[in-house]
């Protein structure tokens, strides 16, 4: 058996030596190393032998295998290392050429606004707000003073989950949360994503985006809030730009307001965006209603408040022009690439 061993040996070097790639590399090391190889074979047969000689037959084939394993991973590296400067000699980088053209995205015209109005806000000395867009209905009503047979509690108008879960129909139950957790002075905005029954049109859709503040402290007024509201359109819609108040109602706030601009198109004379009317309807605005101070643990006989709401989509549709709200979910680059 050491001469069938010897000769298997002589005849795997000579086989491995003349190995052109690594895939004759691989027929040999499964010629003699396989399951069914060669050196296998040997292996095997060695219960025929006497007991005293399989120790020294079994160290012979170990030592065999040994140096063919060694040999074979040395030619395949080898093969490997002459495959890499074939690549690299054929392969070439011109590293002087032009790169390919990256195109680089911009911010989405709701979040350019929702930016915009965080930071004028944020200059004014307010706190960005956050809370939850599925929200309990003690919340997003009751705390308002919405009572349960308020419309806007109806099932055609509000997205609800269970009885007294919901999709929040706007941001101002982020602001009782606040009130209800924390103690004037309070001054905040809430940004965040509403969801109403609304069919999807040119000026509406289920899902939006709104931006709502609020003011609680001692000797709040009326004028606090038109203050404040001329100043945001003029940092906003540029320093031209006039305030309006038109009497309203909100559950939520007494006395009640629609804000209307001056349209900064065309100053107020009439044009396209504002529909000839001089002025643009951007939002709602109140003193906090006192049921809604006394809902939340503030004493409405100590402190007041203002509050106001507005669309981001109004705002980004009146100072970009857009005419119709679906061209900012429908996700067009053609469209996008222009703000």
């Amino acid at each position: 058996m050491k001469e069938q061993i010897a000769k298997m040996k002589e005849n795997s070097l000579k086989e491995i030596e003349k190995c052109i790639d690594e895939k004759q590399l691989n027929e040999v090391k499964v010629k003699y190393l396989g399951k069914k190889g060669e050196l296998t074979v040997i292996l095997r047969g060695m219960e025929t032998l006497q007991p005293e000689e399989r120790p020294i037959i079994g160290k012979l084939v170990n030592q065999v295998r040994d140096e063919l394993e060694t040999l074979l991973q040395k030619k395949e590296n080898e093969f490997k290392r002459k495959e890499l400067e074939k690549k690299l000699e054929t392969e070439n980088i011109d590293v002087t050429e032009p790169s390919k053209k990256i195109k680089l995205g911009t911010l989405h015209p709701i979040t350019q606004i929702i930016n915009e109005v965080e930071e004028i806000f944020l200059g004014m000395g307010y706190q960005i707000a956050d809370g939850p867009e599925v929200e309990k209905a003690i919340y997003n009503f009751d705390k308002l003073n919405t009572p349960p047979d308020h419309p806007a509690r109806d099932l055609q108008d509000t997205f609800y989950i269970t009885e007294n879960i919901l999709l929040r129909s706007q941001t101002s139950p982020v602001q009782a949360r606040v009130m209800e957790t924390q103690k004037p002075p309070i001054k905040i905005i809430c940004p965040g994503t509403v969801y109403r029954s609304d069919s999807v049109d040119a000026t509406h859709s289920p899902v939006f985006h709104q931006i709502e503040g609020l003011v609680v402290d001692k000797n709040v007024a009326m004028t606090d809030l038109k203050g404040t509201l001329e100043m945001f359109a003029k940092k906003c819609l540029g320093e031209n730009t006039k305030i309006r108040f038109r009497p309203h109602h909100f559950p939520f706030t007494e006395p009640s307001a629609e804000a209307d601009v001056s349209c900064f198109v065309c100053g107020g004379k009439g044009c396209k965006v504002c529909k000839g009317e001089g002025w643009i309807e951007l939002l709602g605005c109140g003193m906090v209603h006192p049921n809604v101070l006394k809902f939340c643990g503030i004493s409405p006989e100590e402190y007041s408040g203002f509050a106001f709401g507005f669309g981001v989509e109004r705002i980004a549709m009146a100072k970009f022009g857009i005419d119709d709200m679906r061209l900012l979910y429908e996700n067009d680059a053609r469209f996008l690439k222009q703000f």
